[in-house]
């Protein structure tokens, strides 16, 4: 039986498959809202590939808005690792957005 995959196409592939899955990633961050001023503390997840502060400053404003609140910080990003030491913390506003 003959081979019909290049053998360049067939290590590339095999390679993709073995690569282990992207980690969810996480981050935390602190919003306001004014008139009145509220304040909240936050977990959001995280699309894409870049588990950064950078790809969390652009996402997280964007989601955050439709409900009024501005981004004040981004506290940090993480792994599924970080989640449950601050659920609590965050309250409602835990994997909200």
């Amino acid at each position: 039986m003959r081979l019909l995959i290049p053998l360049p196409t067939l290590a590339v592939t095999l390679s993709l498959l073995a690569a282990p899955a992207t980690a969810a990633c996480y981050s935390d961050y602190k919003a306001k809202r004014d008139d009145p001023l509220r304040l909240h503390y936050g977990v959001i997840a995280l699309n894409g590939n870049a588990c950064t502060k950078a790809a969390a400053k652009k996402q997280i404003p964007k989601r955050i808005a439709a409900d009024g609140w501005t981004l004040l910080n981004v506290l940090g990003v993480f792994d599924e690792a970080g989640l449950q030491e601050r659920k609590k913390s965050a309250g409602k506003f835990y994997l909200r957005y």
